[in-house]
């Protein structure tokens, strides 16, 4: 792919999704992106479902994979050997960044740490609890991330235990942030104001932590410890996940005085503008069930693409919460670009989420399809010298 990251070679190192996912977004800025797997298993994201029934592919054909891992090649590798070893030294001499999330310490114990590696490396090193201090060492995967990162304690009602986001949001969020984080670097590197590389130490609980919002201030100055609101907001009102006719949602957000007033038009009630008990804002947090109720009885009489018309109309912010049957379907989504059609090589074309943001008057190119389990093994080695003998001798011992 073209993109402002172009001429840059990414290493990813990692399984899963968070070190996978910021490689992939470089790459979705133009990076090239190889990535190292195990020889003869992979990625455990090769493992998960869905799957598409594929013959001599015993479950079949993951979904997962075919989204996580496109936009780069695959290579395998055994790092636990010291010809793997040997190999990945010269192979990252090639490379600007390396993304990896093994265990703190597995880098080291392999003799691959970034202190041993070419200086001018940015290192993403994405770990559960960092690379340092007491917790280091402990396993975890996203529900961890969200756990002890504060995010799970507000996600649900009041009255329920926590509910996890419907995807895995720790992961991405990592995932995002270092992918900034080492974009920033290779700015620093590139034009001397960083000197070398960089090693970022990028925590799963730590991008929960980040976004979360006022929630520590208000400890530290208030005392205040915040808990799970459901769909609803204690300090804003009208605000909720509204049920509809046709049994769908629609997200209302009409806190503000002036966008209360005009759901008020958009449901004929403007009645309740001048309603001492709705009039204002913190009136209306007040009496936040009883307002909300009222939007949710109108809801409930209309279906949803009603509802949404007449709050178009009155420039309400309102969205209905869409399925993936409705992505495809939706004339938005469509005119701006946001899925596009990746070549598997596996199952063929297979629509999917485009890369994303975009830059103003490009539209992004479709990344390649996720790699066959070490697909590029023989170019990439070729690549640095590495002979057809040789690689079917390493082959042939399981190093690649």
């Amino acid at each position: 792919m073209t993109g402002p990251l172009s001429g840059l070679r990414v290493l990813d190192l990692g399984t899963r999704i968070a070190a996978p996912f910021c490689a992939g977004l470089l790459g979705e800025q133009g990076a090239e992106v190889i990535k190292v797997e195990q020889p003869r298993r992979g990625d455990f994201m090769r493992e998960i479902g869905p799957f598409v029934p594929v013959e001599a592919m015993d479950p079949g054909y993951s979904l997962f994979w075919a989204v996580e891992g496109r936009g780069r090649q695959s290579v395998t590798l055994d790092l636990r050997r010291s010809e793997g070893q040997d190999l990945f030294r010269r192979l990252a001499a090639t490379a600007d960044v390396v993304v990896e999330n093994f265990r703190p310490g597995t880098l080291e114990g392999w003799g691959l740490a970034p202190g041993a590696l070419d200086p001018r490396l940015i290192t993403v090193r994405i770990s559960s609890f960092g690379q340092d201090g007491p917790y280091a060492p402990r396993p975890g995967l996203d529900r961890v991330g969200i756990g002890y990162g504060g995010l799970l304690h507000l996600t649900g009602y009041p009255d329920r235990p926590p509910v996890r986001v419907g995807v895995t949001i720790s992961d991405y969020l990592t995932g995002v942030f270092a992918a900034h984080a080492a974009t920033c670097s290779l700015y620093a590197r590139d034009t001397g104001r960083g000197g070398q590389g960089a090693v970022i130490d990028a925590a799963l609980y730590g991008a929960a932590l980040r976004v979360l919002e006022w929630t520590l201030a208000a400890y530290d100055a208030l005392g205040i410890v915040r808990s799970r609101e459901g769909n609803r907001l204690a300090n804003s009102a009208p605000l909720d996940n509204y049920p509809t006719a046709d049994g769908r949602y629609v997200c209302i957000v009409a806190g503000s005085d002036a966008n209360f007033a005009r759901l008020c038009q958009a449901m004929d009630r403007l009645d309740l503008v001048d309603n001492p008990r709705f009039a204002r804002l913190v009136d209306r947090a007040a009496n936040g069930d009883e307002i909300n109720e009222l939007v949710a009885a109108w809801t409930s009489s209309l279906d949803a693409p009603t509802i949404e018309a007449r709050c178009v109309a009155c420039d309400v912010p309102v969205a209905t919460a869409y399925t993936a049957a409705d992505i495809f379907a939706d004339p938005h989504l469509g005119a701006r670009g946001d899925l596009v059609t990746v070549e598997d090589p596996v199952i063929g074309p297979l629509r999917q989420q485009a890369p994303y943001p975009r830059r103003v008057g490009e539209v992004p190119a479709a990344p390649s399809g996720a790699p066959r389990l070490g697909e590029h093994t023989r170019a990439v080695f070729g690549d640095l010298g590495v002979s057809e003998t040789e690689l079917d001798r390493l082959a042939a011992d399981g190093v690649v």
